[in-house]
């Protein structure tokens, strides 16, 4: 004799023979729904298990890449990220069927109001009732509830036509007309705002030409690859004064960034591909509490030789803070240009062997240089003499102790070992590690020049290749605007917006008024004088 779960007999009527078999049956009921419940907790616990490993190994897998070109390493990223989305939706499906609408309400937390610069748009819904349902009286207002959703519109394209009227005098026949407006690329039927978006949408956003032709045909528009092409090559060529004016503005400082990635290039006539070289050269003084505007410059090279650099470095003098690129050497050579060593790189390599064999070696080294970028974190922003000062007193002790414990750890080591190879490393580039201790306007890293190459990292990732090494100076011009643009707090499609609607009329001696934060500083003026 089983009962349901809704009703229960009445106990009073039951002998003692139906009352021990209602209890077995509710025992066994109860012994059921608690096994059940137990495996979904396991099942639950393993997919949240499965959830933490993935997001670890697509961390780990999103390292590797960023040093690599492997395509092989993008395609596990893919395949593990479609994994983490299905356990990811299907958790959040499961969680949202088992909670009532009072528990998500209890359990969410609060949602913060929608951005109050956004634009509003007004939609009010009336109630179908014209008098009181009851009596049939007038309404009247008595108030409002008002909630706010966030929509997307997608942008359009759109047709100017320019008309220009022909005025003739009715005495003399004269024919009077406004001249053309200049466009950026002659004879071309792109606009500046177009144009500004197709080139962030390839440099910035990482939408190859081929994607952007399909995203514009769906608009109705057809734009061929080809056409596309021919405009962005358009705006290298119309841009390169520009791009000129932010190298000058880089190679000014006696401190800069350098760091260079690889890119696959298409080689002409072979059909495969060869390795042509993206570098980057950073000014940001910002850290050390200079207002001196920040800038960054790209350019290519159709291979990594030494040469490279010695001829992008050959108007700058002063410290260049970089990995342990051996084409830079023949650079400091000279005495003209300072080696300042990354302590991000030391770390990294430690880091590695942590993650790889849970080297104690390794987890010490970490803590230690941890305690160096603690002391980073304190004084950034600050004046370079207080800095310096506080370096010396704080930081130094640290190097000093860390570079002992170094040295006796490696003559405890097998020579052979990763390990070893790590603390060699360290200390072979002991002086140049210790650098920023004597001069407070350089950095503990050269975080600046890879947090500037990471976007050539993610455009690689879409792109596969460049089309050739004109595409490759192509790229390099726009990462220089686009990248500048952004460490100037401007949004980069505003910005080349404006550049391409001027430059084109623009006196060339007077190019520096179009560089991001002169546009910046003009867009600001407008704005207080018009308020």
């Amino acid at each position: 004799m089983v009962a349901s779960r809704a009703t229960l007999p009445d106990l009073k009527a039951l002998d003692s023979h139906e009352l021990k078999a209602l209890i077995v049956a509710q025992h066994k009921q109860l012994t059921t729904q608690e096994e059940r419940i137990l495996t979904q907790s396991e099942q639950l616990a393993s997919r949240d298990a499965e959830i933490e490993h993935l997001k670890l190994l697509i961390a780990k897998l999103r390292r590797m890449q960023f040093g690599s070109s492997s395509e092989k390493v993008g395609r596990q990223i893919e395949q593990l990220e479609l994994r983490l989305v299905e356990l990811e939706e299907s958790r959040t499906k499961e969680s949202l069927e088992r909670e009532t609408s009072a528990e998500r309400a209890v359990a969410r937390p609060v949602r913060r109001p929608l951005p109050e610069h956004l634009p509003r748009e007004v939609q009010t819904y009336l109630p179908k009732e014209e008098a009181c349902p009851d009596c049939g009286g007038k309404l009247k207002r008595l108030g409002e509830d008002a909630s706010e959703i966030l929509e997307y519109v997608r942008e359009r394209i759109k047709v100017i036509r320019q008309v220009r009227p022909k005025l003739a005098c009715a005495g003399c026949d004269r024919i009077v007309q406004a001249a053309a407006p200049s466009r950026p690329i002659a004879r071309s039927v792109a606009g500046p705002g177009l144009l500004a978006h197709v080139l962030v949408s390839k440099y910035s956003d990482h939408l190859p030409l081929y994607r952007q032709a399909q995203i514009y045909a769906r608009e109705g528009v057809d734009l061929d690859r080809s056409t596309l092409a021919e405009w962005v090559g358009g705006c290298s060529r119309l841009l390169q004064p520009l791009v000129e004016a932010v190298r000058r503005q880089v190679m000014s400082s006696d401190k800069l960034h350098g760091d260079d990635t690889p890119v696959p290039v298409l080689a002409p006539g072979l059909g495969k591909t060869k390795t042509g070289r993206l570098w980057t050269y950073v000014r940001d003084d910002r850290p050390a509490g200079d207002g001196t505007p920040p800038a960054v410059w790209f350019c290519y090279s159709p291979d990594r030789k030494g040469e490279h650099p010695k001829e992008h470095l050959t108007s700058f003098s002063g410290t260049l803070q970089a990995d342990g690129y051996a084409g830079f050497g023949q650079i400091y050579e000279t005495g003209r240009i300072q080696e300042a060593a990354c302590w991000a790189h030391v770390r990294r390599k430690f880091y590695d062997l942590q993650a790889a064999h849970k080297s104690p070696v390794a987890v010490e080294a970490i803590e230690r240089i941890a305690g160096l970028y603690a002391i980073e974190s304190e004084i950034r922003g600050r004046s370079p003499e207080e800095r310096r000062e506080i370096r010396n007193l704080r930081s130094r002790p640290l190097l000093d102790s860390l570079k002992q414990w170094l040295e006796e750890t490696l003559r405890k080591l097998s020579r052979k070992s990763d390990t070893a190879v790590a603390v060699r490393y360290a200390l072979g580039r002991w002086e140049a590690l210790l650098r920023y201790c004597d001069n407070g306007r350089l950095e503990i890293d050269n975080n600046a020049a890879e947090r500037a190459l990471r976007v050539v990292a993610l455009g690689r990732k879409n792109f596969l290749f460049a089309g050739s090494d004109g595409g490759g100076e192509s790229a390099a011009a726009m990462y220089s605007l686009i990248g500048t643009a952004k460490l100037n707090g401007l949004d980069p499609e505003s910005y080349l917006r404006n550049v391409l609607s001027r430059i084109a009329d623009h006196p060339i001696n007077r190019i520096e008024e179009l560089l991001p934060w002169n546009v910046a500083a003009e867009a600001a003026a407008h704005s207080l004088h018009a308020a």
